[in-house]
Order: structure tokens, then sequence, then C-alpha cells
């Protein structure tokens, strides 16, 4: 097995003194890279630095062989240690240490699986961990129609994102995976919860799955109400914002909020709208979202519809959001909510060219989020962590079994009473 990595050795900058002789600087790195156990050997190519022309250099090496207990890796010029060195990876062994302590503790919301032989195993890390029933469903989905690579990753089940390293600090972030990420974290994303559910519920159950979605778009664009529209939980302050610019321009802007937890006291103010079902949303031509405790999650529901979905700018995104471009699929607003209005305006204004960017905004989602590529996106994320994992996949301590279901669970067992002569 070949492993490849790349360092940020050190900037030369950072020398007392300095030298106009950049392959002196580069040849006068000297880089060790060996397993951390003596008991364990594996060959390691390590080529001379890059000199990345912005007084930094870069440090590669290539792995032919896997260890167990980790890696040292020393980076000295003049034999003395720069960069922070040393390093020490660990891989699986620094996760198993590092993610209870710092993740499970403080959010609680951590489980850890472990996939052998296309079987699924996990222990739970914390109190908040009833979200794991939609990772459960998803990877035994998966593990009914694919042969999933061997693998042992942390998942998050929480809101937000946990990893807040950045690549270059030392110790650097760990491989988390959540649902929903932000500029400021490096977790991986995978689908959320919600989508990842929808797709596997469809026809069982789900009203607002993203199929029925597109049957239920409303009426026609010329017949919709020509207002932005929200309802919504009061997850976040600005939504109460939209509340309050919604009663001064009652012409432009339907918003309401229809239950309160986190400003309960705001209730007798801005009053607590009737709850209204998710297709009737798209009576209107404008949809505004806003973020919730994180992005919100609705937003791949509206963009379906053929409705023109405003967004609030924000550092929160899902797995597909890279594949959008503001003012060609959506139209964006200021995070403060500053110029929604102005927008609203610029939409009732400008009708042919906003129709174009609905459609254009509903077209792309309904093709990223067929439910065959939310499947090719599991795997291959599951493919690529595995080929990056250089520690073997246990079933460790307190982990359980999690059992495909039984097909015996789809049997329906409702039998109709056989009516007598006296019934007929």
């Amino acid at each position: 097995m070949v492993n490849v990595f790349q360092l940020l050795a050190w900037n030369r900058d950072a020398a007392s003194v300095g030298s106009p002789d950049l392959n002196t600087w580069s040849k006068s790195f000297k880089v060790t890279i060996k397993a951390l156990s003596s008991k364990e050997y594996v060959r390691i190519h390590v080529p001379e630095p890059l000199d990345r022309n912005d007084g930094s250099f870069l440090m590669r090496y290539r792995m032919y062989g896997s260890v167990n207990e980790g890696l040292l890796i020393e980076v000295l010029h003049k034999d003395k240690h720069v960069a922070q060195s040393p390093y020490i990876l660990k891989d699986l062994n620094r996760m198993l240490e590092e993610v209870p302590r710092r993740f499970a503790e403080q959010r609680g919301a951590i489980v850890h699986y472990t996939i052998l032989n296309n079987q699924i195993y996990r222990r739970s890390l914390g109190k908040y961990t009833d979200f794991k029933m939609f990772s459960d469903e998803i990877l035994q989905s998966l593990a009914r129609k694919v042969r999933l690579p061997d693998i042992e990753f942390y998942i998050n089940v929480g809101d937000w994102p946990v990893e807040h390293r950045k690549v270059n600090d030392t110790p650097g972030p760990l491989p988390m995976i959540s649902w929903c990420g932000s500029t400021d974290t490096r977790d991986i994303i995978l689908p959320t919860y919600d989508i990842t559910h929808s797709t596997l519920e469809t026809l069982r159950g789900v009203t607002n799955d993203l199929l029925s979605i597109q049957g239920h778009t409303g009426p026609s664009w010329d017949n919709k109400t020509e207002q932005a529209f929200f309802r919504g939980r009061d997850s976040r302050e600005e939504r109460l914002q939209l509340v309050r610019m919604s009663k001064k321009y009652p012409d432009l802007l339907d918003a309401g909020i229809t239950a309160y937890f986190f400003f309960r006291e705001m209730e007798k103010e801005l009053g607590k709208a009737p709850l209204i079902g998710f297709f009737d949303f798209f009576k209107y031509k404008y949809q505004v979202n806003v973020d919730g405790t994180v992005a919100a999650y609705r937003f791949p529901y509206l963009m379906m519809g053929d409705s023109l979905v405003l967004k609030q700018s924000s550092p929160y995104y899902e797995h597909f959001y890279s594949a959008l471009k503001p003012g060609k699929h959506y139209i964006p607003f200021k995070r403060s909510l500053g110029d929604l209005i102005e927008k609203i305006h610029w939409a009732k204004e400008n009708d042919e060219e906003v129709r174009k960017i609905a459609k254009e905004g509903q077209k792309l989602v309904r093709e990223l989020l067929q439910p065959h590529r939310l499947y090719c996106y599991y795997y291959k994320v599951f493919q690529m962590y595995a080929k990056r994992q250089t520690s073997h996949p246990e079933i460790r301590d307190k982990m359980e079994h999690v059992p495909q279901p039984d097909d015996n669970t789809t049997i329906c067992k409702c039998h109709k009473k056989k009516k007598s002569k006296d019934e007929l």
C-alpha cells in the first residue's frame, strides 16, 4: 500500500541568517521520517524540499507500506529542529486518544464507527447521539448495495462542525465527519441527515421528501403571489428581524415564526404564525432562506421548487453548495439582512431574469441531489478516507454490531377479517 502526505516544513524568514542562494537553503534541510516504534520498519522516500518562492518550503514523503504505532518526522536545518519539529503522526491512535477528550466530552454528539468485511460496528460517545439512527441507516443501506472499504472513523451527529484547527497547526486537524461545514472549520462534510433520511424514506411516510416536492411546486410562475415568504422557528436572531421587516413591508415580505424556543420572550411582541404545509410555500414567487442554528437544512427543498430563492450570506454550508453560484442559481443577500428589501424590489422589477435564475437553480439542484448521486457521494468519501487511513481499522472495546434489518420487518401483518355471509 502506498500513502502520500504533504508537510509544510519551515519558513526561511524565521532564520537568523539569510542566504541569497536558494539551492543552498533547500539542501541545508535534513528530513528524517521513520516508524515511531523501533519494532516496525517501512520504506519511505523523501525527496529534496520544494521552494514555493514565498518564503517557505514544501517537504514531501511517500510511504511504501503501513505502520501501526505512527510516524516520527524530524525537520532539521543545520542540525537544529525547525518548524516545531519533531512531529509525531499517530493516525488512528491519535484519534482514539483525542476525539473523546476534545469532542465527545464537550459536545457529547460523537459516534465512533468501524466497518470490517462490510459489517458495521459503533459506539456512542456522549449523551446527545440519538441522531446516530440516520448514520446507521445510510451505512446499512450502502452495505446492502456495495462492498464498503474497511474503515474506522468518527462522525459528529450534532449541528455544529467541530474541528477548528487549521491545516498548518501543530498538531493538525483531525478528520472529523459532520453534516454541516463552515468557513472556520475543517470537518469532512457528508449530506445532512435530513437529505439522507429524505432519500431513504421516499414513499415511506415522509411528506417533504426531495422527490415529492418536484411534483408540488405550486401554481405557474405568473400565478404565484409576488411576495417573499418565510416560515420557521426562532433559531436565529435574524429570523426575528425578518418578522419585523415583514410588519414594515407587508406588500413585499410575508414572514412569521411558527415556534419559539430560543427567544420565547419575543412571542408576545412578534406573534406566532400558524403552521403551513411546505408545498404551500411555493404559492409565493420568492423564498427567503435564513440560517437556523447552522445552515438551514430546508435550502435544498426550497431550491427544488420553481420559486426564486433569496439566500442569506453564511459561513455554513452543506455538501453540494460549492456547485452553486450566487446570481446564477439563487440571489444572495447580506447576513445582516440589510439589503434584503432592496433585493426583493429588484426581483419584482426583473421578472424574466429572476424566472431564469429560479429555473437554473432548480435544474442544477434536482440533478445534484438525485438519490444515486447521494449514494455515490457517500461511497466516494469513504473510499477516499480509506485510502488515506494508514492504520488498520479494528472493532474497539464497547462497540456494538449494527445488524441489517430483517426482511420480515417489511411483511404486512394486517389481515382483513373475513366477512361472514350475514355481513354481505
